[in-house]
C-alpha cells in the first residue's frame, strides 16, 4: 500500500512512499497542517506554494489548490493535518467570546507560521497522542484541536478574523470565476457554492452566459486547454490530463479523440514536426 495513515476523525497522519497528485482539490475547512518530511507544493490558481521539513501553515476553508507530495530520497512523505471545523470555531467563539470584526486582511489561500516553542510542543504531544489506541485518542483529540486553535490565536492573533469569519461565499460573477477556475476538479456542487449560488441556480446562471451546461463547457474548456499545453507547449499528455482536471488518463484520450479527432499522443508527435 502506496499511503498509511493514523487518525482519529478531526486529527491526521499520513505518509505517501511515491509522488502524488492526487487529492480533494477543495478546501472545505481550515486545516493546520505540519510537515514532517518531504515537500508539498500547492497552487491555488494565483499563487504556487512550496512546502518543506519543519513549515508549519494553515489552509484556509472554501479555497480551491491542486497538491503534489514528494517524498524525499528513500524516504516517505508525511504530515500531520488538524481539521479546524466550523463547528469546533463556533463553540470556541461562543465559550472565548471571539468575533470576526472585519474582512481579513490576508489574502493568501495558505499561511505559513513562523516557528514557535509553543508550536513546537503542540506538535511534538500530538506524535505521542497519535501512538495511543484509536479509541483512546478521540476524547483527548477533541481538546487538542481546541488548544490548537488557542495556540493560534496567541501566537498569531491577526487569525481570528480568518477562523471566526462563518460567512458562507457571496454572490460573484460567474464567468470570471470560471474561466479563471475550470481546471480545478471538484464538483459543480463546489462551483456553485463558491459563486454564492444553489446548484440549480448556478446551472440557470451558467446556461444564459455560456449558452450550454456546465458539465459540457468544463470538458470543452478542460480539453482546448490541454491541446493548447500538448501542441503549443510540447507537454506530454500523461502530464497534462491532471492539470486541467481530468482525473482518468483513459477518459481523457477518449474525450479529447471525440472532440478533436486525433488522440492526445498524435497531437504530442504533431507538435515535433
Amino acid at each position: 500500500m502506496d499511503a498509511c495513515s493514523q487518525s482519529n476523525p478531526k486529527i491526521l497522519q499520513t505518509c505517501y512512499f511515491s509522488r502524488s497528485r492526487e487529492g480533494e482539490q477543495f478546501i472545505p475547512e481550515h486545516v493546520l497542517s505540519f510537515q514532517i518530511s518531504g515537500t508539498l507544493t500547492v497552487d491555488d490558481g494565483k499563487k504556487t506554494y512550496v512546502l518543506e521539513e519543519g513549515d508549519l501553515r494553515l489552509y484556509r476553508r472554501n479555497k480551491l489548490a491542486k497538491f503534489v507530495k514528494e517524498p524525499p530520497v528513500d524516504g516517505e512523505f508525511r504530515i500531520i493535518s488538524i481539521y479546524l471545523d466550523q463547528e469546533t470555531l463556533r463553540k470556541l467563539s461562543k465559550e472565548l467570546n471571539i468575533k470576526a470584526t472585519k474582512p481579513a486582511d490576508i489574502s493568501d489561500s495558505i499561511i505559513t507560521l513562523s516557528d514557535h516553542l509553543l508550536y513546537k510542543s503542540y506538535i511534538d504531544s500530538l506524535g505521542v497522542y497519535l501512538q495511543l489506541p484509536e479509541e483512546e485518542q478521540k476524547a483527548i483529540m477533541e481538546t487538542k484541536v481546541k488548544e490548537a486553535v488557542q495556540l493560534l490565536l496567541k501566537i498569531n492573533p491577526e487569525l481570528k478574523d480568518i477562523l471566526f469569519d462563518f460567512d458562507d461565499p457571496g454572490k460573484i460573477d460567474i464567468e470570471a470565476f470560471m474561466l479563471k477556475n475550470f481546471h480545478f476538479n471538484v464538483q459543480l456542487s463546489r462551483f456553485a457554492y463558491l459563486t454564492g449560488r444553489s446548484l440549480s441556480t448556478f446551472k440557470r446562471d451558467f446556461e444564459k452566459i455560456f449558452h450550454t451546461t456546465p458539465s459540457r463547457w468544463l470538458i470543452q474548456q478542460r480539453l482546448r486547454e490541454a491541446y493548447y499545453l500538448i501542441k503549443e507547449k510540447g507537454r506530454q499528455p500523461s502530464d497534462v490530463y491532471l492539470d486541467v482536471g481530468f482525473e482518468d488518463l483513459s477518459h481523457f484520450s477518449y474525450a479529447f479523440k471525440q472532440l478533436f479527432g486525433h488522440n492526445p499522443s498524435q497531437v504530442a508527435k504533431m507538435g515535433d514536426i
